[in-house]
């Protein structure tokens, strides 16, 4: 996030897009609750009537996998009115005029015929955010998870640097973080293509540091996502894999391959807190002990270095990650984990990391910072790009996007338009919420399908449902509402006995490897009842 969650309150326009926020973030979505009630402008684009579209003021359902297209009508109609904030692009950006030329073709009329948003309010929506003092993006995987996600994020940015909307509170580009730590571990180097810090491997000086630290030659090439090494388990190129506090096997899509590919390990450890799905697929398990039984450090969504302690001991055989980790390493034989404590690691990260240089396990433990925080006494940094971009020039840079269609789109084999997130009462896999009582809530997974569509498929609200894509099927529970729109159906992917994300994962982001659960192609049919044979 470019601004702290506090700016939330300060936008005169908000823009959000592809983030069901206040049933996935509740907390940081009542923030923009005040804001509505102090005379902020709401646009929010989202295939589904959410709630937060119904407290929108410009409200624009596009179909499922088309924001490029509605961006591109948003951007034309900015630079046609003359709305672009012409001191900013000439001070702080390259390549506007290649960018500005490039958008001329992609009018919100063309934006409508893919998008299904009509071209007058493509215009509103454009025209409310560019004429703004302060305005603000926010958007979560309803953006990133689709084989245009990079595309997606590039033209949100392009918004930004048309109008200036960067730097200055209440303003900015936002992603909101879907885990509590989720931001600390790519800031710990949990990314295939960064060292801690987020240098990149790929640079000659970063390699030679890290070289020295880790006391073995490291080679210039990015590391592998999660999606390659599930492809090479497949193909036998991998033989074993330690998964740490994720159920693969639930939240990843096409289940039917990820199954295949960790039963094909040779080996396969799993450390979590409960016996998850994919913890029974497992040669063996470590207990890891929870949050409130752990001394550690969080990075949350807004950058906010956050110091954690431990309110009891671990239950049972239950341990700390790093220092399961330590002793892995220590019986491979593998040196420079010989770390005693929680703080060794965190004052070994501030001691690497530029952003994290100037704290320490005390300071963290005072006060909690934004980083990047490059030195000690630094107060912290709750706003970036307020006078420059990281980046050679210090600029931001316009990127000319086209639009491309998902990977499947619909067909007379697979009619409908399926999507995918998540639900208020259950955090993600259900881990932890199906066994603290939010099952009370929400027993089973539901679908949602709009009130015509169950009539003119000849389902019935209540009734079994079986949906299929190209990589499998499941039966759920038929949910008849008018959030979502004729044609597209919705459901989360929470529960393992009902995982609607078997069916998804028809094509990956070429860059981040991102697969796209938002988007997948299905039939659905009423599921004929099991009965006994008769004698």
């Amino acid at each position: 996030m470019s601004n702290p969650l506090s700016d939330m309150e300060e936008p005169d326009v908000i823009f959000c897009i592809g983030t069901n926020m206040t049933e996935c973030h509740p907390v940081a979505a009542t923030r923009l609750h005040q804001a509505r009630r102090r005379g902020a402008t709401l646009i929010v684009a989202d295939p589904r009537r959410i709630t937060l579209a119904k407290r929108a003021d410009i409200y624009l359902p596009l179909k499922v996998g088309t924001d490029v297209a509605l961006l591109l009508g948003m951007a034309h109609v900015i630079a046609r009115e003359g709305l672009v904030d012409s001191a900013f692009i000439e001070s702080r950006t390259l390549e506007a005029d290649a960018f500005l030329e490039h958008i001329k073709a992609f009018t919100p009329e063309w934006a409508e015929g893919i998008c299904e948003v009509p071209a007058v309010d493509i215009e509103r929506a454009a025209l409310a955010y560019a004429r703004g003092r302060r305005g603000a993006v926010y958007y979560t995987l309803g953006i990133t998870e689709h084989i245009c996600g990079v595309d997606n994020v590039q033209s949100l940015c392009n918004l930004v640097l048309m109008t200036g909307h960067i730097g200055r509170a209440g303003t900015g580009i936002n992603p909101m973080r879907g885990q509590n730590n989720i931001q600390g571990a790519g800031d710990a180097g949990g990314l295939p293509n960064n060292y801690p810090g987020f240098q990149s491997v790929e640079k000659p000086e970063f390699q030679k540091k890290f070289s020295a630290l880790y006391g073995r030659q490291i080679d210039g090439e990015c590391g592998i996502t999660k999606v390659r090494a599930l492809e090479y388990a497949v193909d036998g190129k991998m033989n074993a894999m330690l998964i740490c506090g994720e159920n693969t096997l639930v939240s990843d899509p096409d289940r039917k391959h990820c199954e295949k590919a960790l039963r094909a390990l040779d080996h396969l450890v799993v450390v979590d807190i409960f016996l998850t799905e994919t913890a029974e697929l497992a040669d063996v398990v470590l207990p890891a002990s929870a949050w409130g039984e752990t001394d550690g450090v969080y990075a949350n969504t807004e950058r906010r270095v956050q110091r954690v302690r431990a309110a009891v001991p671990p239950q049972g055989q239950a341990k700390p990650e790093w220092w399961i980790m330590s002793q892995l390493a220590k019986r491979l034989g593998v040196s420079g984990f010989e770390y005693e404590s929680a703080a060794d690691v965190f004052n070994e990260l501030c001691e690497v990391s530029p952003i994290y240089k100037g704290l320490n396990w005390e300071r963290a433990g005072a006060a909690s910072y934004h980083w990047p925080v490059p030195y000690d006494g630094h107060p912290g940094t709750p706003r970036l790009h307020e006078e420059t971009f990281p980046s050679k020039t210090g600029r931001g840079t316009f990127k000319r996007i086209e639009y491309r269609e998902p990977a499947e789109v619909v067909d007379d084999e697979y009619p409908v338009w399926l999507t995918t997130g998540r639900r208020l009462q259950h955090y993600h896999t259900r881990t932890m919420t199906a066994r603290a009582g939010m099952q009370y809530f929400v027993p089973e997974e539901t679908l949602e399908v709009h009130p015509k569509d169950v009539e003119a498929w000849g389902l019935t609200d209540g009734g079994k449902v079986r949906m299929a894509s190209r990589r499998g099927a499941v039966e759920l529970t038929v949910e008849a509402t008018d959030r979502s729109p004729r044609g597209t159906v919705f459901g989360s992917f929470g529960f393992g006995d009902t995982a609607v994300d078997d069916l998804t994962g028809a094509g990956y982001d070429p860059v981040t490897e991102t697969a796209e659960l938002k988007v997948c192609v299905v039939r659905l049919q009423p599921a004929v009842p099991y009965s006994e044979p008769v004698a």
